[in-house]
């Protein structure tokens, strides 16, 4: 047997329907003056439940827009306190670097009035060779600053190094840390002679080395103060190159070895301060 087709109106033509029977009857309502006969009843009962869910959909369109206005003007003041904060977090770093650069400025001026008695000239490091520690750099200070081959630099609280090259305006350093550094040093309370020596493998532990001291005594103790000797050829007596570590007798039994923490943060080097008094102009 064949299935009866059943027909249906689509929803929305008997809506659409609904709709315009509720505004013939609003308007006969209205225009006719029956609002109290049996026509207006008849139109209150359709029409007033039909205004009343258009009243209810507006108000719901009215909340959620006003909601994403809200919303959007929350995003707006979000973006302006972002905005404020990124401000005042990059005041804050000015001021911390300002900070940390007034910190070294004083810190070189203590510098400088430790070793009073040189000449000497302020440079910032402008390069080094790559690696973690400072141990070969570039100073932004040269010839036509007075700068040369030989000079002595120092930074923080004593010996940063020695002015290997120079240019007009550059000038390269070869810090007391690097492997080719050999210093001529004494301790300061006995001015017993050593060596300092650097050793940038022994820096990652943040010593460098001690050697071929002569304590017949047994007078120098960790913390003892290492300061440049007046037989070096090179470096002006009495910087301080940095305090004992630790130290033992040696196998000839007639010297001492061990590890010196540099006077130096040879990891923060910004700025130094070059002696241009030569050593051996000063001999």
């Amino acid at each position: 047997m064949k299935k009866r087709n059943h027909f249906s109106i689509p929803t929305k033509y008997i809506f659409a329907v609904l709709a315009a029977v509720c505004v013939i009857l609003m308007f006969l309502s209205y225009s006719t003056g029956l609002g109290g006969t049996e026509l207006g009843r008849i139109a209150g009962y359709i029409f007033v439940p039909f205004e009343q869910g258009l009243n209810g959909v507006g108000g719901w369109m009215r909340e959620k827009k006003d909601t994403l206005e809200d919303l959007a003007a929350v995003q707006a003041h979000n973006q302006e306190l972002q905005a404020l904060v990124d401000e005042l977090t990059m005041e804050n770093s000015l001021l911390t670097q300002n900070q940390y650069r007034l910190a070294q400025l004083e810190e070189l001026y203590e510098l400088d009035q430790t070793y009073g008695n040189f000449n000497k000239v302020a440079s910032n490091i402008i390069a080094t060779d790559g690696g973690n520690w400072f141990n070969t750099f570039v100073i932004d200070k040269g010839k036509e600053d007075g700068v040369d081959e030989g000079m002595n630099v120092i930074a923080g609280s004593g010996l940063v190094g020695i002015v290997t090259k120079a240019g007009d305006n550059w000038a390269q350093v070869r810090s007391i840390i690097d492997d080719l550094s050999n210093i001529s040093a004494k301790t300061l309370s006995t001015s017993d002679l050593c060596f300092v020596k650097g050793d940038l493998q022994l820096m990652n532990e943040g010593f460098i080395r001690l050697e071929e001291l002569k304590d017949p005594d047994d007078q120098i103790a960790i913390g003892e103060k290492i300061v440049t000797s007046h037989v070096s050829d090179r470096y002006h007596e009495g910087i301080l190159i940095g305090y004992v570590n630790e130290i033992e007798m040696d196998s000839n039994n007639l010297t001492k070895s061990g590890t010196i923490t540099p006077a130096v943060d040879f990891e923060h080097l910004h700025t130094v301060l070059v002696i241009t008094d030569l050593k051996q102009a000063v001999e």
